[in-house]
């Protein structure tokens, strides 16, 4: 397994082809990201069924990939569509994923992406205190 396959499968992901997953996760997988921890193939399978039942639209763009042995990186930008984050219209998440292999196959998957970005700049009233309070950061 290598971070081409992983980024080509992520690439063409949608709620038709979750079943695509099978092909690169290994059945101990530990995935984890700023809000979850999910132990086993069983759990990161339904945290992605549930996640796009409840999405419009969630979307890959890969940017680049890098792999040195068993363990590679893939930069990302998610494009996100969810009924209750700006009205439905699409958000923009640059990311990392983080991916160790075994037996051919992800065991340990680790995303890093702004929280922020994703969720809390994009809530009614939260969204411009935090989007105040990154502005005054800056200065």
């Amino acid at each position: 397994m290598n971070v081409e396959i992983v980024a080509d499968v992520y690439q063409k992901l949608s709620k038709e082809t979750l079943e695509s997953l099978t092909q690169i996760y290994h059945q101990d997988v530990v995935f984890e990201d700023s809000a979850h921890r999910l132990d086993g193939w069983d759990a990161l399978s339904l945290y992605f069924d549930n996640l796009y039942r409840n999405v419009i639209d969630c979307r890959f763009d890969i940017q680049s990939s890098h792999q040195s042995q068993d363990c590679g990186f893939i930069v990302w930008v998610m494009y996100l569509r969810h009924p209750k984050l700006k009205g439905g219209s699409e958000v923009a998440v640059n990311g990392i994923s983080h991916l160790k292999f075994s037996d051919g196959k992800i065991i340990h998957h680790r995303d890093y992406f702004d929280m922020g970005e994703m969720l809390y700049e994009n809530l009614p009233l939260l969204g411009s205190v935090i989007r105040g309070i990154k502005k005054r950061l800056g200065q």
